[in-house]
C-alpha cells in the first residue's frame, strides 16, 4: 500500500508540476508577473523568492501543485507595475497562457514516449494463436503461428505494437489490413473486419474477442538430470517439445500432464533440435506424487520457448514515435469521450484516484518502462481533460475566450458567476462517478 501510495503521488506531483510548469513558462513570455509556483497543496516547508519577485514553494501535501498570477494590479501601481498583471494582457496572450499547461501535459507524454523508444523494451513477437471459428482473425483467413509483420501498411515489431495499431478499428469498428507471415516463411496481406462493441471495464479483451491472441509458448527442455528417463531417451537442453504421443504443439501443463498419466510406459516425442525434428521415446518413471498417488516422471525442467524481440528506435525515429503516438492517444481519447456521451461505451469506464493509484503501483512494480508508459498515458488524459470547454477548467477559461473574440468585449461577469456554478456541478458529478466506479471495482 504504501509504494502504491508513493508511485501515485510521485506520478501525480510530475505531471501537474509539468503542467503548471507550462503556465508558468509562458505567463513570464508575456510579461505576467507570477507570484508564487507551488510544488504540492497545504503548508509550506520550504520557500526561495527568486529575482523576479517569484515565490518558490515546497508545500506539505505533494498532490500537484499551482501557479499564481497577479490577475488585477494593485491600487497605486505604476503603469509598468500594472502591465504585469494578466487582465492587461491581450486576448491572444491570455490564450496562450491558458492553453499552455495542457500543451505541456502532451509535450510530456511525446517525451516520455520517445525516452521508451529510446531505451528499447524486450516484449513478445505478434506470433498469433490459432483463431476460433467465426471471429474476425478467422474469417481473414490468419492462422496459428502467423507472425504479424504490418497494421495498415505501418511495420510493428511486437504484440503491444500490433494491439496498438489495431486498437481503435476493433474498439470503434471498422477494418484494418495486416502483413503477416506465415510458418513456413511466406508473406501475404489480409484485411481484419470488425464490429463496434459495448465496451465494459470487466468485459472481454476485445482483441480475443476478434481471434487475435498470442501464441501460447511451447516448453523447451532447461535442463537434464544425470540419469533420468529423460537423459537415458536422449533429451537434451535447449529441446522444444513439438508433439507428445501424437498430440501437436502441447503447452507445458498438457506435457507435464501426459507424462504423468503414463508412468512406467513408453511414450514417443518429437523434438525440435538446431532446426530439425527429433523423435524419441521417454518412459517416465513412477514416483508418489504429493498427494500419494503414483504419477511419471521423467527428471528434466521445462521452461518456456517463445519469440521475443527488442524494440528500439533512432533519436528521430523515436521523436517522431512519440509525437504519433501521443497525437494519436488525444484522437483515440476523444474518440471514446464522444461514444461515452452517445451511450455506445460504459459510463463504468470512467475512473477516478483510487484507479489510477492502483495502476500507478502495478506499473512501478513491473518496471521502469511501464511506469513511464503510464505517466504517459496519464499525462495524455490530464492535457485532453484540461482542455474540455468546463467552466473551471483551462478549457472552459478558452471557451469565455472565444466568445470574448466574437463579442469584442470581455464576457459579463454574471456569465461567469453562472458559467462556475455549472462548471463545478459537472465536476462534482464527475468524480462522485469516478469514485463510485473505483470503490465498485475494489469491492466487487
Amino acid at each position: 500500500m504504501l509504494f502504491t501510495l508513493i508511485a501515485f503521488a510521485l506520478a501525480l506531483g510530475v505531471l501537474v508540476t509539468f503542467h503548471e510548469l507550462g503556465h508558468y513558462w509562458v505567463a513570464r513570455l508575456c510579461g505576467v508577473r507570477v507570484l508564487r509556483f507551488s510544488v504540492g497543496f497545504g503548508k509550506v516547508l520550504a520557500r526561495r523568492t527568486d529575482r523576479h519577485g517569484t515565490e518558490w514553494a515546497l508545500s506539505a501535501i505533494p498532490l500537484g501543485g499551482y501557479v499564481k498570477m497577479l490577475d488585477d494590479a494593485p491600487e497605486g501601481a505604476s503603469p509598468a507595475e500594472a502591465d504585469q498583471a494578466f487582465n492587461r494582457k491581450t486576448l491572444g496572450q491570455r490564450s496562450a497562457i491558458v492553453m499552455a499547461g495542457p500543451f505541456a501535459n502532451l509535450l510530456l507524454a511525446a517525451i516520455l514516449y520517445t525516452l521508451l523508444n529510446l531505451m528499447g523494451t524486450s516484449e513478445p513477437a505478434a506470433v498469433l494463436a490459432p483463431p476460433a471459428h467465426s471471429t474476425a482473425a478467422a474469417q481473414a483467413g490468419l492462422l496459428g503461428g502467423d507472425r504479424i509483420l504490418a497494421v495498415n501498411d505501418q511495420p510493428v515489431k511486437s504484440w503491444s505494437e500490433v494491439r496498438w495499431q489495431l486498437l481503435d478499428a476493433v474498439t470503434s469498428g471498422g477494418e484494418a489490413s495486416v502483413t503477416v507471415e506465415g510458418e513456413s516463411g511466406a508473406q501475404r496481406e489480409r484485411v481484419l473486419r470488425f464490429q463496434a462493441e459495448q465496451i465494459e471495464p470487466d468485459g472481454a479483451d476485445p482483441m480475443a474477442e476478434a481471434g487475435l491472441a498470442l501464441a501460447l509458448p511451447r516448453p523447451v527442455v532447461k535442463s537434464v538430470n544425470v540419469g533420468s528417463p529423460g537423459a537415458h531417451a536422449g533429451l537434451r537442453e535447449g529441446d522444444i517439445i513439438l508433439s507428445v504421443e501424437g498430440v501437436q504443439q502441447p503447452t507445458a501443463q498438457v506435457f507435464i500432464k501426459h507424462i504423468q498419466e503414463h508412468a512406467g510406459k513408453s511414450v514417443p516425442l518429437t523434438v525440435l533440435r538446431d532446426g530439425a525434428p527429433v523423435a524419441l521415446n521417454v518412459a517416465p518413471k513412477a514416483e508418489s506424487g504429493d498427494d500419494g498417488r503414483e504419477v511419471g516422471r521423467i527428471g528434466v525442467m521445462l521452461g518456456a520457448d517463445f519469440p521475443m524481440v527488442t524494440v528500439r528506435y533512432g533519436l528521430f525515429d523515436s521523436a517522431r514515435r512519440g509525437v504519433t503516438r501521443t497525437v494519436d492517444t488525444v484522437w483515440l481519447s476523444l474518440k471514446m469521450m464522444g461514444r461515452m456521451v452517445v451511450g455506445d461505451i460504459s459510463l463504468r469506464n470512467v475512473s477516478g484516484p483510487v484507479t489510477i493509484a492502483d495502476y500507478a503501483g502495478q506499473t512501478a512494480r513491473i518496471g521502469l518502462a511501464a511506469y513511464i508508459g503510464f505517466l504517459a498515458l496519464i499525462s495524455v488524459s490530464i492535457g485532453v481533460l484540461n482542455l474540455l470547454p468546463i467552466p473551471m477548467l483551462d478549457g472552459g477559461h478558452l471557451m469565455y475566450y472565444a466568445v470574448e473574440a466574437i463579442r469584442g468585449k470581455p464576457v459579463p461577469e454574471k456569465w461567469l458567476e453562472n458559467g462556475q456554478r455549472v462548471g463545478l456541478g459537472l465536476l462534482v458529478a464527475l468524480m462522485g462517478l469516478a469514485f463510485f466506479n473505483d470503490f465498485s471495482r475494489l469491492f466487487s
